[in-house]
């Protein structure tokens, strides 16, 4: 039996309708990619469509979310 590790992420989504980036952290891009695709939030359904454009591993989710909020500082 293989045990998987669990993989944090901090990302940035483009939006080229709105020429903004998104900034967060997850544990499923694919599925955050999704949520922001379709209409998951107000903000977010304005940019339709949200691209990956950058993505960063991390070990726990707090340095993931440390990660976030130094990048929207």
């Amino acid at each position: 039996m293989t045990l998987q590790r669990r993989v944090f992420l901090s990302i940035y989504l483009y939006s080229e309708k709105l020429n903004k980036y998104y900034v967060g952290s997850c544990i499923d891009l694919d599925r955050r990619l999704y949520e922001h695709n379709t209409g998951h939030s107000k903000f977010t359904s304005l940019g339709m469509p949200w691209i990956a454009a950058y993505k960063k591993e991390y070990s726990t989710v707090l340095e993931a979310r440390r990660r976030e909020l130094v990048i929207k500082k």
